[in-house]
């Protein structure tokens, strides 16, 4: 497959096209136009609608002197997501130790430059947000805090030459120490997510969405359907078995019992509608089956 179109601080993914007219005795005719190709990634798969989750832990030592831990835990709804839409955070930070902190979270995005077998990576921040300042004590949890992702290059993870990835990273400032973080690998897609998932979305993704819908009631008695004389009148049902009488036996032998079968019952109404068992006695098996329409 062909990458996608990129633009990067040390290399780049181009696309164009020439033309060439030659001509007798003149010089030739000479056009060149670029065009874009976009190499489509569907978040509508399984290993992109997975959610991804991590825990991480870090205690404080000042000389001889140690603090309580600093937990963070973070979670996200799945990995893969398209421009302009927005990922909901779900995390929840303790501070124990005695310092004042800031939890953080910012996308990331990284284009690494492979050639003549060496690399160059870059890593460049594509959003970010900032949360309440902890003091000593104290816990903060984010339930669904929201990071929109801008307009950026899909990503690019097929190509030899350049790759570019994104991630999420949910992390914890701390003055003076390494900041404690986590790392959510992220897929930026070009087709977005449908509205129930795909066919391919596996089983467990598909019952992690909303389902409210359940909470629906059903009526306790459904409604019985309109009478067929409403809508077939006696005329049109006599009229339908009166080209049975006016066939010649030519006809008679093409239409034969099936075709005589259908006419008769085609504006008939079906069995009576009801919710009770006329025969509550009589054995499943002995019951009379309706004829199918």
């Amino acid at each position: 497959p062909l990458a996608t179109s990129f633009e990067g601080r040390h290399g780049s993914v181009r696309y164009w096209v020439k033309a060439e007219l030659h001509r007798p005795w003149l010089l030739p005719v000479k056009l060149k136009k670029e065009f874009t190709v976009f190499e489509h990634i569907d978040i509508n798969t399984p290993s992109l609608l997975s959610p991804q989750a991590g825990t991480k832990e870090k205690t404080l030592c000042c000389w001889f002197c140690t603090s309580g831990p600093i937990s963070l835990s973070a979670k996200i709804e799945r990995k893969g997501y398209t421009p302009g839409e927005s990922i909901q955070i779900f995390a929840e930070i303790e501070n124990c130790s005695s310092r004042m902190v800031v939890p953080k979270a910012a996308i990331y995005q990284t284009q690494a430059f492979y050639a003549k077998g060496k690399m160059k990576e870059v890593k460049q921040l594509v959003a970010s947000l900032r949360g309440e300042s902890l003091s000593s004590g104290k816990t903060e949890t984010w339930n669904g805090k929201v990071l929109k992702i801008p307009p950026v290059s899909p990503s690019i993870l097929d190509c030899s030459i350049i790759r570019v990835e994104y991630s999420l990273m949910v992390y914890v400032d701390i003055p003076g120490a390494m900041d404690l973080f986590l790392n959510l690998p992220l897929v930026i897609g070009t087709i977005p997510l449908h509205p129930f998932g795909s066919r391919t979305s596996s089983v467990s993704s598909q019952c992690s969405m909303n389902m409210n819908w359940l909470g629906l009631t059903l009526p306790e008695r459904p409604e019985a359907p309109p009478s067929y004389a409403e809508v077939v009148t006696e005329e049109q049902r006599q009229s339908s078995l009166a080209p049975i009488a006016a066939c010649d036996d030519f006809e008679r032998a093409l239409q034969g019992p099936l075709f005589a079968y259908i006419q008769e019952f085609r504006f008939l109404p079906p069995p009576l509608y009801s919710e009770i068992d006329p025969n509550p006695d009589q054995p499943t098996d002995d019951r009379p089956s309706c004829p199918s329409r």
